[in-house]
């Protein structure tokens, strides 16, 4: 081989090598809180948004329930509306 073409591969070589060894010290370290970080917070952010999700579910779901209690009561008050009236009120109503 001629030194000339050996020369790019040992110059890669030798970059690789040296960021290796940057990134198995303090500067790789860092880097790797700092992308822990990163992901943390965009979990915590998840987190949050789920539970507000799931609040405004619960409050949901009990206004359901609650109008459903109410469609009950009010067909209660008319069929005794409709009971304490006589078939003639009723027919005259309907006029």
């Amino acid at each position: 081989m001629n030194p000339e073409d050996i020369a790019p591969l040992t110059a890669f070589l030798i970059a690789c090598a040296t960021l290796v060894l940057v990134l198995l010290g303090p500067v790789g370290r860092a880097l790797g809180r700092w992308v822990d970080r990163w992901g943390r917070h965009a979990d915590t952010e998840a987190d949050a948004r789920l539970a507000e999700l799931e609040a405004r579910l619960a409050e949901l779901e009990s206004s359901h329930v609650r109008s459903a209690e109410l469609e009950e009561r009010l067909e209660f008050a008319e069929r005794l509306l409709a009971q304490q009236r006589s078939p003639a009120q009723l027919s005259e109503g309907n006029r």
